[in-house]
């Protein structure tokens, strides 16, 4: 069993930034942000794999960067140039082994969430 509890959001306006932090109880392969709007289905943001490797889904690229902190166990997003579509519940999600990818399904381990809204 893996414990994430994710910090860092709020209420910004568009264009501002945050950072969020997920910490967890051991780390695993791959560890990843989701995020989540009202009405909306689950989707990937950013993964980061144990070699460091990363993806994002295109909406974010350039704005998002995912980093984790490997001796501490803490996962990073840094969130800029913040728009009000980004505005949801984000998750902290992990998993062990490949592959290391934006897809909802393959992860085992959720945090509970952290709320981030954008204003325009």
């Amino acid at each position: 069993q893996v414990q994430l509890v994710e910090s860092g959001g709020g209420s910004v306006q568009a264009g501002g930034s945050l950072r969020l932090s997920c910490a967890a109880s051991r780390g695993l392969y791959c560890m990843g942000w989701f995020r989540q709007a009202t009405g909306k289905e689950r989707e990937g943001v950013a993964v980061i794999d144990s070699a460091g490797g990363t993806a994002y889904v295109d909406p974010v690229k350039g704005r998002f960067t995912i980093s984790k902190d490997t001796a501490k166990n803490i996962l990073y997003l840094q969130m800029n140039s913040l728009k009000p579509e980004d505005t949801a519940m984000y998750y902290c999600a992990t998993k062990s082994g490949w592959p290391c990818r934006l897809r909802v399904g393959d992860f085992a381990y959720w945090g509970q969430g952290t709320q981030v809204t954008v204003s325009s």
